[in-house]
């Protein structure tokens, strides 16, 4: 058994798997999602993200007081899946030079908590691709969107084990699946 760090995805989906635009379907909010939440950023020490989602997180969660995850996301690394320059506007941020799949695998192999992906489907449908995520971390509204960018489209077979699965207050399920099928 390795000591490597774990890759784990963090998600909002609707009940059809749609990953985006999450604030336009979620049903509500509890507390039991607010735990949820500080549980996956607990043990992460930084973020991988794409361009897109850097883009639009850089002009929002730097002036946020949405805690504890402003916080967290303002002071972790951030590591971003690009191949332009990301100038000075959000601190700790990092361009991936190269291939991210291997980036991702010489990260885990550094000390260090668990690496997060939250909000960035491209990303995350690579890595999953690639065999480096570990575990997906759901919240998934019982809300049908029909349309929208889903998380789970264009991968091949993936084989999952639940670690946890419950219902919150608002009916959110919290669903926190290992992936068993990495490389």
């Amino acid at each position: 058994m390795t000591n490597e760090r774990k890759v784990v995805a963090a998600y909002f989906l609707s009940l059809d798997g749609v990953a985006e635009k999450a604030n336009e379907f979620l049903t509500g909010w509890d507390d039991e999602t607010d735990a949820a939440g500080e549980q996956v950023i607990a043990t992460q020490d930084c973020v991988l993200l794409g361009r897109r989602t850097y883009d639009e997180w850089s002009g929002f969660w730097p002036t946020s007081d949405i805690e504890p995850f402003a916080s967290f996301v303002n002071a972790a690394p951030k590591y971003v899946a690009t191949s332009t320059s990301l100038g000075d506007a959000w601190p700790n941020s990092h361009a991936i030079t190269g291939d991210l799949a291997t980036f991702v695998r010489d990260l885990k192999t550094q000390p260090g908590g668990d690496i997060g992906i939250h909000g960035s489907i491209s990303v995350t449908r690579s890595l999953l691709t690639a065999g480096l995520v570990d575990e997906l971390h759901l919240v998934i509204a019982p809300t049908v969107v029909g349309t929208g960018q889903k998380l789970l489209d264009a991968l091949g077979p993936l084989r999952l084990e639940t670690i946890h699965a419950t219902k919150t207050q608002v009916g959110h399920v919290l669903a926190n699946y290992r992936v068993l099928n990495n490389h």
